[in-house]
């Protein structure tokens, strides 16, 4: 999984932060924070994170299955 979060978009909201703590976080009144590739274990509080972004700033990629080798 792959997080990204458009800081020009990003107002500082906030609202993300407390649904996925671990992985977002406020530094000072606005700046925010984040680690771009969270553990898989986040994969679910970091979904309801971006859904909460009333601006739309979270995009999270979700790594597709591996390929496998087909005969």
């Amino acid at each position: 999984m792959r997080l990204t979060i458009d800081l020009n978009r990003c107002q500082g909201y906030a609202q993300c932060v407390p649904l996925a703590p671990e992985v977002l976080r406020l530094v000072g009144e606005e700046a925010l924070a984040y680690d771009p590739n969270p553990d898989d274990s986040q994969r679910r509080r970091v979904l309801r994170a971006a859904a909460s972004c009333p601006v739309q700033a979270i995009v999270v990629e979700v790594d597709p299955p591996a390929d496998r080798d087909t005969p």
